[in-house]
């Protein structure tokens, strides 16, 4: 009996066997086979997107993070390529603004209508000293060259200021703007009424003393050093224009300010008149 039982499985094996053989072939000739595939791939996609869901929500940021590093050098130093790019085009548009401006003010050094006859040394302005109420420049000329102390100093436009210090080849200038500065000056139509203009500190207006109250002062006007008999500075140079003027009700005199005539916050080069103080 046992037997018996024994050598029916073997055909019961192999008639399943051949039905799922005869099975698979009607499916595949049907495309029902591929159907069945791909709705196993299907069924067992659909269970395993969670987890790829997940798994590409922490993959992905990292991916993307060492991209981005590695990337992000080279980014940077073409930035770093492009401000120095940048750097050295505004160096050189300095450098020719400075180039223009420098040969301007050498080409006005040749042709100062105030000069005159009187004998003088150019100069290059090495450094500006300047603070609250001093102002001050150095210039590349010194005794060797016949500077002394006191002598004037004219620039493009007007008085620049007088020599204060002179070394071998090196002397330091005091601006008209520098608060111990003081000029005596004329305005007005011929022969012009005196007044003294003060300095008050670098970048600051000059003021005007003796200007008599309601004196009409058109913004603008330019007032000049005098030439007094025993006067620092020779007659005619310009020395600053009229910025604003103002009656006090109590005041005795108008209230001036003025703005220097040489632009001296851009001073390159500037003219020592040797022949206009005392002997070496």
């Amino acid at each position: 009996m046992a037997k018996s039982r024994r050598s029916r499985r073997p055909r019961t094996t192999l008639l399943l066997l051949v039905l799922a053989s005869v099975t698979i072939i009607t499916l595949d000739a049907r495309g029902g086979f591929h159907r069945v595939i791909s709705g196993m791939k299907s069924a067992s996609a659909d269970a395993f997107a969670p987890v790829r869901s997940a798994v590409n929500d922490v993959t992905q940021p990292v991916g993307s993070f060492l991209a981005g590093s590695v990337h992000y050098g080279a980014v940077r130093q073409q930035n770093q390529r492009l401000q120095a790019e940048i750097d050295h085009l505004k160096m050189q548009e300095r450098s020719a603004a400075d180039t223009e401006q420098a040969m301007k003010q050498l080409s006005a050094l040749l042709n100062l209508p105030f000069v005159g006859n009187l004998q003088n040394v150019p100069a290059e302005v090495t450094n500006y000293g300047t603070s609250d109420f001093a102002a001050t420049i150095d210039i590349g000329v010194g005794r060797d060259q016949g500077v002394q102390l006191d002598m004037p100093v004219v620039g493009a436009g007007g008085l620049v200021g007088q020599v204060v210090q002179a070394n071998h080849d090196t002397a330091t200038v005091r601006l008209v703007t520098d608060g111990q500065s003081v000029v005596g000056a004329r305005y007005g139509p011929p022969p012009g009424s005196l007044a003294v203009l003060n300095g008050q500190g670098s970048g600051k207006p000059l003021d005007a003393d003796l200007v008599p109250t309601n004196t009409p002062l058109a913004v603008g006007e330019t007032f000049v050093t005098s030439g007094l008999q025993g006067a620092l500075f020779p007659a005619g140079i310009p020395v600053a224009k009229v910025v604003s003027s103002k009656t006090g009700a109590t005041a005795s005199q108008e209230s001036v300010a003025l703005q220097p005539a040489a632009d001296l916050p851009h001073l390159r080069y500037v003219s020592v008149l040797l022949s206009y103080g005392p002997s070496p």
